[in-house]
């Protein structure tokens, strides 16, 4: 049979090692929440469309220019009469990367730097 103060220590030493493992256990929890949180930050972050510094600089890279996903045919228009082809080259479908070099869609049809 233990004494009243041996009785006492021991409640304080269970009581001290209950919160040692809770703390312990709270700790890690956030430390595996605060890992997963930056693990998925840096798989989700898409890096930022290229801008190009002009057509010849895309044609290096993609023959055909950088089009909008929807575009399905180039738009040609010549002597007021406007004309539909078909796509020339290899045209990088992407919305986000058009839009950054759209000041190289000289005629607004959706392909920037396009072989007509």
């Amino acid at each position: 049979m233990l004494t009243y103060p041996q009785a006492v220590n021991l409640t304080r030493t269970r009581s001290t090692r209950t919160r040692l493992v809770r703390s312990f256990g709270i700790a890690a929890a956030a430390t595996a929440l605060a890992a997963s949180v930056v693990v998925g930050g840096a798989s989700t972050a898409q890096a930022a469309p290229t801008v190009y510094k002009n057509c010849t600089a895309v044609q290096k890279v993609y023959s055909g220019g950088i089009a909008k996903k929807s575009v399905t045919q180039n738009k040609v228009t010549s002597g007021g009469k406007t004309t539909y082809r078909a796509l020339k080259g290899t045209v990088k479908k992407d919305d986000a990367l058009y839009n950054a070099n759209k000041k190289m869609d000289a005629d607004a049809d959706g392909i920037a730097c396009e072989k007509s």
